[in-house]
């Protein structure tokens, strides 16, 4: 990891302005990838079946109709940008998932309803986290998981395209929190921690797709750099692809199993 850098505010992604056109084509996994994630975090869920599940954060809906394929559904993909909501209603629709408007801190389904919550690379987002903390537990029946699949601050991935774009280090270490950071929260608003898992993820080739990919920019990290440290990467990419210069380099899936404890009442918001 690269050392620290000073500290960087960061300002809200408004995923309604840009990124619900590009998010879907961007940030586009194989069916490969998305079935090697659902046998992963299905490693720490009940057997049985079927299991409700809360894709919290849903976006365009990547990963809510395998969530229901793989756990049996009903899934619900709750998402509180309408552009990025309207995209999965177009291009990622199931019979077993419904996309609901909502946010972590107001999650529109009754207490104790799922038994699964996922969080996949959306908690940086969250405005009131230890409201989402104590929102997610209430959703949750006694006993229910709660997967916080995230960047961690001590383990930013040195990604592909990083060094193209070098001040992306300060800005996902403001953007992430560090695993201890995210256990105490949690910790504290009724769960037990389960296992905190670092996974290495292979890269995923060819070279020249990734760099189609990324010009998308669906990168929320992206909408902190300025227009001229976009442009003036997206050109070193161009003359690094040119050259045979890109180094292909692996990433993380690191994420955190929560438990809901069954002490743990559950918090009808008021």
């Amino acid at each position: 990891m690269e050392p620290s850098h000073p500290q960087t505010t960061l300002e809200p992604v408004d995923y309604d302005r840009v990124q619900h056109d590009v998010y879907a084509k961007g940030r586009a996994l194989s069916a490969g990838s998305i079935a090697s994630h659902m046998r992963t975090f299905a490693g720490y869920l009940p057997a049985r079946r079927p299991l409700t599940v809360i894709d919290l954060g849903s976006g365009t809906g990547r990963f809510t109709p395998a969530l229901a394929e793989a756990f049996g559904g009903p899934a619900y993909g709750v998402e509180p940008a309408a552009g990025m909501r309207r995209a999965a209603e177009a291009g990622a629709a199931d019979p077993r998932v419904t996309y609901l408007a909502g946010e972590a801190g107001a999650i529109p389904l009754p207490d104790a309803s799922a038994d699964i919550v996922l969080m996949f690379l959306s908690f940086h987002h969250v405005p009131d986290q230890a409201a989402a903390a104590r929102e997610i537990g209430r959703v949750l029946k006694p006993g229910g998981r709660f997967i916080l699949r995230s960047t961690f601050r001590e383990r930013i991935p040195d990604h592909w395209w990083r060094g193209f774009f070098p001040r992306s280090w300060a800005v996902e270490e403001a953007m992430f929190p560090s695993t201890g950071e995210a256990r105490a929260l949690f910790e504290a608003n009724g769960f037990s921690t389960v296992e905190s898992v670092e996974m290495e993820i292979p890269f995923e080739g060819p070279i020249g797709e990734m760099v189609e990919r990324l010009r998308f920019r669906a990168v929320s990290t992206f909408e902190h750099l300025t227009p001229e440290e976009l442009d003036e990467g997206f050109a070193r990419i161009d003359a690094a692809l040119a050259a045979g210069t890109i180094e292909e380099k692996p990433t993380f899936g690191d994420f955190i199993v929560f438990e809901r404890r069954q002490d743990t009442p559950a918090r009808t918001p008021k």
